[in-house]
């Protein structure tokens, strides 16, 4: 049976960036070689970066990858690996007109090359193209009709990429008809929670249907609000995991799989779904028990990561995403309000793991219902995690104002938090740093914060987290820098006092909003899960209650469209995902 050395190049690619992501082609790509490997493959849309939005739309973009494209295949066989065959995806457009789809020839679409000798020897097109979620892939592309197979060492491998896999039909039976010995999908499959479970089940389930062993290439860092954690799996035709990358990491996982020969007779023409199996013989000469040096070299398993548990999981997404942005848009630091609350501490701990604590600048702006309490823990937190830590009290400021305007209740509150947040922008003007805002997905789904106060900011590192996993990610936090033998990040009395914004004395949340643990499974069920009033109170809920909280969230609406982008980690974060009209007189509770 042919062995084939696969090397599945699981990196990070930024959107835009032709020739830099052309040179980690370049810089992986002999990596690889120097592994042994017979094939070689990038993520979905490497070369451009994903997803790469309106720039679908503009011509000069998509010619601008096709040049990149051409010019990548010149270069690998310049520099000696032309003779490897390299699978990369790019933006491309279509040779044909597509009626169905009301789109004229070239017209965009979401590809993936095959190049070899110098050449671009196979091209192809994602065939399911997404549009849901995140995801809006109609309104840029025109799907792929072929099944492309390409032949390296006398194996037959069939191309797919990502939502080939996601969708039922297509290109998972299209890859058994066409007789198949691996199946390849490259993928930009943006984290959720728990999404890793239901990958391996996905990959493991179209194996099977496809009948041949099925590798699942991802993507690992993060663009704007979406991260890409890796976790590639490669897995045989009955679902056994060969091998799995690891989370949120940049890595070359390469392997050698037994596969089967291609056979004389392998079909041609029209398969499943309509799709035309494309065929390019690269080479047919198999290699047979070991690497190409010699038949005694070691055979490469991959290796099987351990997964990260749940908390650590969203942890790392949450570091992940907030470090790509930080360093994909050229900002040189990051400036938190610290309050001495936990939800700026967790924000902290994180830039500090995603930038290096010399790189995060906290602030301290006490007001006269400031406690003692939250200006130590605020300090404590700094000497803790060894950011850069200043206090600029806004007492002066707030009377000025108070003199000048005379405001009361709610307005005088709001004045403080207005206050801090032109306070955090004009050092930012000044010294240069990303200003993060910190509140939490709880407070943003009620409309708990203050436009142009708390809620300023260039980037919200939590705003994708309930307040209840806030809690729980800050215990985690501190549970494995103990376990490491580090000085836990935030102080406990961050975690253990009861939230709030200390804008009145004795002020608390609860004042104005419910216990976070039913505040926010009420959340869940209204937010992510789209459920209507009515079944909400069936779930359970005091109907009073559930009225209250929804017609809190529907009438927010305007706030969350001011916060600024922040890492996704569920299913439905506010943005993309969860899109309503701001004029909206439709309300659940009548």
């Amino acid at each position: 049976m042919p062995r084939l050395r696969l090397a599945l190049n699981q990196i990070d690619s930024t959107v835009g960036d032709l020739a830099g992501n052309a040179e980690a082609v370049v810089r992986w790509t002999r990596h690889s070689a120097g592994q042994g490997a017979h094939l070689v493959a990038f993520p979905e849309m490497m070369l451009t970066g994903y997803p790469v939005e309106d720039l679908a739309l503009r011509s000069s973009f998509v010619a601008a990858s096709r040049a990149a494209l051409v010019s990548l295949a010149t270069r690998l066989a310049d520099e000696g690996l032309g003779g490897l065959p390299v699978v990369v995806g790019h933006l491309d457009r279509s040779a044909t007109a597509r009626p169905k789809y009301g789109q004229p020839a070239g017209a965009p679409q979401n590809a993936v090359a095959v190049l070899h000798g110098g050449e671009v020897v196979l091209s192809l097109a994602k065939h399911h193209l997404p549009n849901y979620g995140v995801f809006d892939e109609f309104r840029y592309f025109v799907p792929g009709d072929t099944m492309p197979v390409v032949r390296v060492r006398g194996v037959d491998v069939a191309l797919a990429v990502c939502e080939d896999l996601w969708q039922d039909g297509g290109r998972v039976p299209a890859a058994r008809s066409a007789r198949a010995g691996l199946l390849l999908s490259v993928n930009a499959s943006p984290y959720e929670r728990d999404k890793d479970d239901t990958r391996l089940e996905l990959v493991r389930k179209r194996a099977q249907e496809a009948g041949c062993t099925t590798a699942y290439l991802a993507m690992a860092g993060g663009q704007d609000e979406l991260v890409f954690d890796g976790d590639s799996i490669v897995v045989d035709r009955d679902g056994a995991v060969l091998a799995r990358a690891p989370q949120f990491t940049e890595e070359c996982l390469v392997l050698d799989l037994d596969l089967p020969a291609a056979g004389a007779d392998a079909p041609t023409g029209v398969v499943d779904d309509g799709l035309r199996i494309d065929r390019v013989v690269l080479s047919e000469e198999p290699v047979h028990g070991g690497g190409p040096a010699s038949s005694d070299e070691p055979l490469l398993s991959g290796g099987h990561t351990e997964r990260l548990d749940d908390d650590e999981e969203v942890y790392a997404a949450l570091v992940a995403g907030l470090r790509a942005y930080v360093t994909k848009n050229g900002f040189r630091s990051v400036l938190v309000g610290l309050s001495g609350g936990i939800d700026s501490a967790l924000v902290a701990a994180i830039a500090c793991d995603a930038v290096g604590a010399e790189h995060v600048y906290g602030v301290s702006m006490p007001s006269r219902y400031s406690s003692e309490h939250s200006r130590g823990d605020a300090a404590e937190l700094a000497r803790r995690t060894g950011l850069n830590f200043r206090t600029v009290a806004i007492e002066t400021m707030f009377d000025a104002y108070m003199g000048a305007l005379g405001l009361t209740g709610l307005a005088e509150e709001n004045l403080q938090s207005r206050l801090r947040g032109t306070l955090l922008m004009a050092l930012s003007n000044q010294e240069g740093h990303l200003v993060l805002a910190p509140g939490n997905k709880s407070e943003l789904a009620v409309g708990y914060s203050t436009l142009y106060g708390d809620s300023v900011g260039g980037y919200g590192p939590i705003k994708d987290v309930y307040k209840t996993s806030v809690f729980r990610l800050a215990e985690w936090r501190n549970r494995a820098a103990a376990a490491r033998g580090q000085t836990p990040p935030i102080p406990e009395n961050s975690i253990t006092k009861p939230p709030s914004a200390e804008l009145r004395p004795g002020q608390v949340d609860t004042d104005s909003l419910p216990d976070y643990p039913v505040l926010d499974a009420i959340l869940d069920l209204y937010v992510d899960r789209d459920r209507g009033a009515d079944e909400i109170v069936a779930a359970g809920y005091d109907r009073e209650l559930v009225t209250r909280t929804l017609r809190m969230v529907d009438t927010a609406e305007y706030k969350r469209r001011q916060y600024p982008p922040g890492t996704k980690i569920s299913a439905k974060g506010f943005g993309r995902d969860r899109r309503l009209p701001v004029t909206n007189r439709w309300r659940e509770t009548g």
